[in-house]
């Protein structure tokens, strides 16, 4: 390493030792005779102090130090003058005497000062994205989201769940948002799409006879971007065999509270509330309650149940699934498929937290035939359904076993963390509400070869009159 400790770790117990810290310039003060610097790294700011008589070369160099220059310092920890002391640092308590300063790079003015205190459009800010993580109050939400990761798989690890990989390059099976498709050069005029969610993949995994399975999956839609919306987003993909509703609520509510524990300090109250979607329509007039008036514990958590297993389209005068058409109904429910499925109730369930659905899962569909009845309903033919699903029908005759699974929103759950009213915020390199990447300008042009490569060309707009 270039340096022997971070500039968030000297405190008055190191006074008098030789240190070496790397980081940038946050901040220079000219009084003269002497020179300081705040210097900063991803863990805090160090006070370094530049003094002729102690080292001269330094001193000279530090002359031409400006803010976001990166420098590796060498010198002595101090214990700082009476009436200087910063209370509010850390490392408030000391500072280094330079005697050895290197420049290991220079930077230019930047678009924006490096500070918290910040005055800047969000387009600005995600075009110079690496100068704005440099910032704390960004660089902590970046932080907490690895730390949400590490709780994730400790927690499930522990429980048995073995983590495994699906596809990003997999089948257009479009139900819902609409999909990213990806042509591919070897088969020409075909195309792979980027996977909504993993859903029929872990559903295979349980036929496979994994049993628990999760991922912290990539997920795209091609939709409309709003603040808690991104064309590329992640959640937590879970799955089990063997299991009912109870399961899932049990797994999910200890992981959470295990989450809120370890990264906030909260412990949450235990078991959440379960309100049927009856009720929550009834009484809130909403699918999403908002409990926090009602519970008053800063983080509201509850589970909606018993979802309508279908909606009737009525443009298209065909019904549709509520949820996806592979969730599993209400077993007294059965009989009203044919005469009443305005009336079935699905196996499903969203978490809510704070008058936001943070996820949702559901009791699965394991037989073929019922799965084939499922999809007849809803105006999928049989046809149609062998093209689009046909490998998970093919997966069921072998002995697929009950199951049921969850997802939740990263993305979301980190925001509602951080208190931050964009999901933008928790993530490192976002697209603004045009899906458009001001840092690397996608998405782009691409040349004739390309295209030509992929048997495409590309069809110019009109321009309007």
């Amino acid at each position: 390493m270039l340096m022997t400790h971070t500039c968030a770790q000297l405190n008055i117990s190191d006074c008098n030792k030789e240190v070496t810290l790397c980081g940038w310039v946050a901040r220079r003060r000219d009084h003269g005779k002497l020179i300081f610097i705040d210097l900063r790294d991803r863990e805090g700011f160090t006070q370094v102090v530049f003094i002729p008589k102690e080292s001269k070369d330094a001193y000279l160099l530090a002359q031409d130090l400006r803010n976001e220059f990166v420098v590796r310092i060498k010198g002595t920890v101090n214990k700082r003058p009476q009436g200087t002391v910063n209370s509010k640092m850390p490392t408030g308590e000391v500072e280094v005497l330079a005697l050895e300063l290197e420049i290991l790079n220079p930077s230019e003015s930047t678009p924006f000062e490096v500070s918290d205190d910040l005055d800047v459009t969000e387009e600005i800010r995600l075009k110079y994205r690496y100068l704005d993580l440099r910032r704390k109050k960004v660089f902590n939400n970046i932080a907490m989201r690895s730390n949400l990761y590490r709780v994730i798989r400790s927690c499930l690890d522990a429980k048995g769940f073995l983590e495994c990989e699906t596809p990003i390059l997999t089948k257009s099976t479009p139900e819902g948002a609409r999909d990213y498709l990806v042509p591919s050069r070897l088969n020409p005029g075909q195309f792979y799409a980027l996977p909504q969610s993993p859903q029929l993949f872990k559903q295979i995994l349980m036929v496979s006879g994994i049993e628990k399975y999760y991922q912290i999956a990539k997920c795209f839609r091609d939709e409309d971007l709003r603040a808690d919306r991104q064309p590329e987003f992640t959640q937590l993909d879970l799955e089990m065999s063997f299991v009912d509703e109870e399961d899932i609520y049990s797994l999910i509510e200890g992981l959470m509270f295990k989450i809120f524990k370890d990264l906030k300090g909260i412990e949450l109250r235990l078991p959440f509330p379960r309100i049927a979607f009856k009720d929550a329509q009834e009484k809130y007039k909403s699918d999403k309650p908002d409990l926090r008036p009602e519970l008053k514990d800063d983080f509201a958590f509850a589970w909606v149940v018993e979802f309508p297993l279908f909606k009737y389209n009525q443009e298209e005068r065909r019904w549709e699934s509520e949820h996806h058409p592979f969730t599993s109904f209400v077993k007294e429910d059965a009989d009203l498929l044919n005469s009443s499925p305005d009336k079935v109730r699905s196996r499903s369930y969203d978490l809510i937290l704070n008058g936001v659905e943070l996820g949702s899962g559901s009791i699965r569909i394991h037989s073929q035939e019922l799965q084939k009845k499922i999809f007849d309903i809803i105006g999928i033919t049989a046809q149609e359904a062998q093209n689009r699903f046909g490998f998970l029908l093919e997966a069921f005759r072998f002995g697929a076993p009950p199951h049921g699974g969850f997802a939740f929103g990263i993305d979301r759950l980190l925001a509602i963390l951080a208190a931050e009213s964009s999901i933008r915020e928790v993530i490192t390199f976002p697209k603004t509400s045009a899906g458009i990447c001001p840092l690397t300008c996608a998405p782009s042009d691409v040349d004739e070869k390309q295209l030509k490569e992929l048997s495409l060309t590309v069809k110019k707009r009109e321009e309007k009159k």
